[in-house]
């Protein structure tokens, strides 16, 4: 009975996520190979190639493994009233998500050419424009959807933009929540054709 419990397949998948997200960071996505991937998880290419049999794969993986709660918001946020409240909800979440998921959202910043011309380059772009959909009012006058994506943005700028400025992750993930907070409610308060 001494035998030594095998690890579930899920965490090979795991770990081959795990170090091609490394990789990617470190090197770029276009200047990892698979057999960098395998040598790097100590495996033959043939083993990695039972996983997944592309780079594009893998990263595919990533993107939908970590990318599930953005995925719930968006279905929870569409069956929710169009209220303030509901769209504070949905940037907090998205908050959460966005940290959950922020080695993910690293390497898509900087490597945006590159994920614009993989498959899920259309995807991260009509997720995005999903959520904007979910903050926004049907009729919002241009500068209010102007104001609902930026305030997508300033998540984004909490987790990714200011990472190197000086201060806790959390304070800075609160900051931008409070400057979104701001932009949704303004537009949220705007009549359709602009005015308070």
């Amino acid at each position: 009975m001494g035998s030594t419990p095998q690890p579930r397949r899920g965490n090979t998948r795991q770990r081959i996520q795990d170090v091609a997200l490394d990789l990617f960071a470190e090197q770029g996505y276009e200047k990892t190979s698979l057999r960098e991937i395998a040598e790097r998880l100590g495996v033959t290419k043939a083993a990695l190639y039972y996983h997944f049999k592309t780079k594009e794969d893998i990263l595919t993986s990533i993107f939908e493994d970590l990318n599930r709660p953005i995925e719930e918001l968006l279905e929870w946020g569409r069956q929710q009233p169009r209220t303030l409240e509901t769209k504070k909800e949905i940037l907090v979440r998205y908050s959460q998500a966005l940290e959950a998921a922020s080695p993910l959202f690293v390497f898509m910043q900087e490597n945006q050419s590159t994920v614009r011309e993989l498959k899920i380059g259309h995807t991260i772009k009509q997720r995005a424009v999903s959520l904007v959909d979910l903050i926004k009012d049907p009729d919002a006058a241009l500068a209010d959807q102007v104001r609902c994506f930026t305030a997508l943005m300033a998540m984004h700028a909490g987790v990714f933009a200011l990472r190197d400025a000086e201060g806790d992750p959390g304070e800075k993930r609160r900051a931008a929540l409070e400057v979104a907070f701001e932009l949704v409610t303004r537009a949220h308060d705007q009549g359709p054709d602009g005015a308070a």
